[in-house]
Order: structure tokens, then C-alpha cells, then sequence
């Protein structure tokens, strides 16, 4: 079920912080419950963007994104994700994340978000957004302007245009493979 008691508890908590900038980092703190726990004890994968969300519902708020999108009846969508697992998360472990916009183009706004645990990175996360309406997705430099945004998107970071590139050369939609059929790919493995 989505943490919807902890979405409203960070957003009563955050009320009064100070403002930020679009692609200023935000910091928020959560705890590793027992329920978002794997069988292996461990912070469970399906979780973690959930709380990546939560993360987002902060910076989101902080800079006056959820006011905007309410305001203008859009909504916001996650249109891609890349996430790096390298250190466990256990029960009750308070992890430090960090929320930051690093770019957008003609579609798409793009975020890093990271989670620590005593200094060290456990995860990260880039994700591909859109803000969306009624008429489908909005520009993202006019998300970008309604944020008070002046001047040229930044610039995206290497890495960053790396994936999108990949990511383009994705096929979509997937193709289909009859039931019942070996991929051509893993019936070749299979032979050798």
C-alpha cells in the first residue's frame, strides 16, 4: 500500500521550510520500517521508489511545483527510471536522500535522487519526468517559466544525455513473441 499517513506527515512538516530553486537539492530523512522490508531483510526494491517519491513530493513542495501543478489541474508522471542498488538498507536505519532537478529538454525534466545511510551512499536513482494536462504533456520550459525559471535550461550532464540516448534506441512498444515461442536471442544461447 503507498505511504500516503508518511506523505502527509512530510508535507505538514514541510510547510514552513524555505524555498528552494528548481535544480537547488533538496534533503529529506526517512526510516527503514519493517513493512518495507524484502524476504532477504532488506530495504525491498519496489519500496525504495517510493520513497524516491516521497522524496520528490518534498522538492516538489519546496519549490512550489505541487502549488503550480494543483493550481494549473496538472499532474506529474514518471516517464523512465534507472536506479543503482550498492549497499542494503535494514530495519530502522534513518536514511538521508537528496532530491535534485538536473536538466530538462523539450519533453522531459530529469532528477538524481540518492539515499545514505551514515555517510554512504546506498542507491540512486535518475528518473524521467513529465508534467502533464488535459492535452497531454506540457512543455518542459513552460514548466520551467511557471517555476519562475529565467534564462536557458542547465546544462543536462553527460551521464545523464547518455541515458536518454540509450534509451532511445530502446524499441517501443516491446516486441510481442507468441506464447509458447523461445526469443531468437535466448534459443541461440540456449545452443551454444
Amino acid at each position: 500500500m503507498y505511504p500516503f499517513l508518511r506523505l502527509a506527515l512530510q508535507t505538514w512538516r514541510l510547510r514552513r521550510a524555505p524555498r528552494i530553486a528548481p535544480t537547488d537539492t533538496h534533503v529529506s530523512h526517512h526510516l527503514c520500517w519493517p513493512w518495507d522490508l524484502d524476504g532477504y531483510l532488506e530495504l525491498n526494491n519496489g519500496r525504495t521508489l517510493t520513497l524516491y517519491d516521497l522524496g520528490r513530493f518534498g522538492a516538489g513542495a519546496r519549490m512550489g511545483l505541487i502549488g503550480m501543478l494543483q493550481e494549473r489541474r496538472w499532474g506529474m508522471a514518471v516517464a523512465g527510471a534507472s536506479v543503482r542498488y550498492r549497499r542494503r538498507v535494514t530495519a530502522f536505519q534513518r536514511i538521508e536522500m537528496r532530491t535534485r532537478l538536473v536538466g530538462w529538454d523539450d519533453r522531459f525534466i530529469y532528477i538524481v535522487q540518492s539515499m545514505w545511510v551514515k555517510g554512504t551512499c546506498t542507491s540512486e536513482a535518475l528518473l524521467r519526468t513529465a508534467v502533464t494536462s488535459r492535452a497531454g504533456t506540457v512543455p518542459a520550459n513552460d514548466v520551467a517559466a511557471a517555476l519562475g525559471w529565467r534564462g536557458d535550461a542547465p546544462e543536462i550532464p553527460a551521464w545523464v544525455r547518455a541515458w536518454i540516448e540509450a534509451e532511445g534506441t530502446r524499441p517501443w512498444p516491446p516486441p510481442l513473441v507468441p506464447e509458447g515461442q523461445v526469443p531468437p536471442a535466448v534459443a541461440t544461447r540456449a545452443k551454444g
